[in-house]
């Protein structure tokens, strides 16, 4: 028996699809397809906090921008030194700062990862459609998804 698939919820073995207290044989799966499930507080609060970091994460830049412009339109009346020490400075605290930013960077990330719309696995077995998964997380519903394929694929392969 080989093993495509495990996690606490879901197993996708060379026999059977176990999920949520459900079990279908493979020999039985006739089609397997995906579909876009309904919409759920949670995938939208995802995607609201996707847009509240890249504003966050737009905002600086475009401060700095606009203070540099600003700082070198008034050189003329300030003097170039301290225009020129100001904005030296606050390079050298943008480059300090920097590193940092893979924190919320990592969260932008995983947060594309987990995706934005809720997923379902559905089968076609003992003459009636089965939904095996339904999960809002796109990284987690490809692998198992993925897994079921290969793991109907092999079994037609040895029929």
């Amino acid at each position: 028996m080989a093993i495509y698939y495990r996690d606490d919820a879901v197993q996708v073995t060379s026999e059977a699809i176990r999920s949520g207290g459900l079990r279908v044989p493979i020999a039985e799966i006739r089609y397997v397809w995906h579909a876009k499930g309904r919409t759920t507080l949670a995938v939208r609060g995802r995607v609201l906090s996707r847009g509240v970091l890249v504003l966050l994460l737009s905002l600086p830049p475009l401060a700095a921008v606009v203070c540099t412009l600003a700082l070198v339109w008034s050189a003329p009346e300030r003097g170039w030194l301290p225009v020129l020490l100001t904005l030296a400075g606050c390079l050298l605290l943008a480059l300090a700062v920097a590193p940092f930013l893979e924190i919320p960077l990592g969260w932008l990330d995983r947060s594309y990862e987990r995706g934005n719309r809720v997923q379902e696995l559905w089968v076609q077995a003992h003459g009636r459609e089965l939904l095996l998964l339904r999960t809002p997380d796109a990284l987690r519903f490809g692998q198992i998804y993925r897994a079921v394929q290969r793991a109907v694929e092999n079994h037609t392969d040895d029929r």
